[in-house]
């Protein structure tokens, strides 16, 4: 028997203790850490912010159901990981011994970067975690009552912009169904070289298809930003040129403000030496396992993946659904092997394919591979994606509520794309 430790509740973590104890079978302890006890459906969160979801309509109890399939569940953390010793300590001083450790943590969000920022003492909302989508919700109810300019964006370092443009557009299409817009000047501030780049290099006409929607709801842009500093009410973005450096500033006043931050990786996984790239990400070779210790795999935004270029704005590459999906079925396959006795061989597809809603339409995003050259890149929008996210939402909660491996990216998006997966 081996005891296998998974770090984190989310989509990784999750989808990892599932499909580990289905393809390994009942003779392995599995056991999932994560930080809370409620697994949270993070795509969902920019309908929590303006009160198309409520918290419990996101997210569920992790351990109820990984206890049904024989998974233990702790909601207490990690504060160490002893790679060389094979063992965790988590939140309470338990200490887990593993024969196999699965980092599937997210990230740390850094916040403190952009003196100002932040919902927990700082100016502006984010929609990174429910918690913080409930409490934008909250704050967008007050400003509801006296409406005015919002700024929405994403910080320098960013490397998940597809929220960011989400909720702009969100917030677009429920001000005009209150009969609102008309009183609110809005404005998209991106550490991006152009609008719909999405920290993938833009992804067919994606660069056009988005500035029109944008020029359509009448949001401004502002590209190549860095956010210097937040302050009440006002934002100071300085705005960049081609080689970095500041051309313009702006002081942007607001009443309402979303913006993602840039990620670091979580203090405990950080704090192996050896591990993790300088921002705290962790390591991997192609088969999902980091090359110094390779008892440990990883999954996830915790991993750690080279810009798809150079920007003149530090952007990072997104991880979507479909190479997460992908991530942990290359780490359960390869340890099956290794238990087997077999090397460790499987080989995942980093492809990125994105659904974003925009509250009456949406846009598909599609880069497989992610890094060019590709074999399809492509974007479409319509009001089918829009309902193809809401379906997406109610197949991915019931795979969460009934313990299934089931591959929803490549059963569901990609053949409702049209497209086969590549290898």
């Amino acid at each position: 028997m081996s005891d296998i430790v998974v770090i984190g509740a989310g989509l990784s973590g999750m989808s990892a203790a599932y499909e580990l104890r289905e393809f390994l079978g009942k003779g392995h302890r599995i056991v999932v850490v994560g930080d809370s006890e409620r697994f949270s459906f993070t795509p969902s969160n920019p309908w929590v912010a303006v009160g198309w979801r409520k918290p419990d309509d996101v997210t569920l109890k992790a351990g109820d159901y990984l206890t049904k399939k024989g998974i233990e569940f702790r909601a207490d953390g990690v504060g160490k990981i002893d790679a060389e010793a094979n063992r965790v300590v988590t939140g309470d001083g338990t200490e887990l011994g593993y024969d196999y450790l699965l980092i599937c943590t997210g990230p740390k969000l850094a916040f403190d970067e952009v003196p100002g920022s932040g919902p927990d003492g700082g100016h502006t909302q984010s929609v990174c975690t429910t918690p913080h989508a409930q409490h934008a919700w909250e704050a967008y109810e007050e400003f509801l009552k006296a409406p005015g300019p919002i700024v929405v964006g994403a910080m320098a370092g960013a490397s998940c912009f597809g929220p960011a443009y989400e909720f702009a557009m969100i917030l677009d299409a429920d001000l005009r169904k209150r009969k609102l817009r008309d009183k609110v000047p809005m404005t998209f501030v991106t550490s991006e070289p152009y609008i719909g780049h999405m920290g993938l290099g833009g992804v067919g006409d994606s660069k056009g298809l988005m500035e029109s929607e944008m020029r359509q709801r009448h949001i401004k842009w502002i590209t190549n930003a860095r956010v210097k500093e937040v302050r009440p009410g006002e934002m100071v973005v300085s705005e960049c040129d081609d080689q970095g450096q500041p051309a313009k500033e702006h002081t942007l006043p607001f009443l309402y403000s979303m913006m993602l931050p840039a990620f670091r990786g979580v203090d405990a996984v950080a704090g192996v030496e050896g591990l993790c790239n300088p921002r705290g990400f962790v390591i991997v070779d192609k088969h999902q396992r980091s090359p110094k210790f390779p008892k440990i795999f990883a999954a996830g935004v915790c991993v750690a993946i080279p810009p798809v270029e150079a920007t003149p704005i530090p952007t990072g590459a997104p991880k979507t659904g479909f190479m997460i999906e992908s991530m942990v079925t290359t780490i359960v396959r390869n340890i099956k092997a290794e238990l087997k006795g077999e090397p460790p061989t499987f080989e995942g597809t980093w492809n990125a394919v994105c659904l974003a809603d925009m509250g009456d339409t949406g846009a598909a995003f599609v880069a497989l591979p992610q890094i060019p050259p590709r074999n399809v890149t492509w974007t479409k929008i319509g009001k089918w994606v829009h309902l193809a996210k809401i379906a997406f939402e109610k197949y991915f909660l019931y795979k969460m509520r009934n313990g299934t491996s089931e591959p929803i990216y490549e059963k569901y998006v990609l053949s409702a794309l049209g497209i086969e997966r590549l290898k």
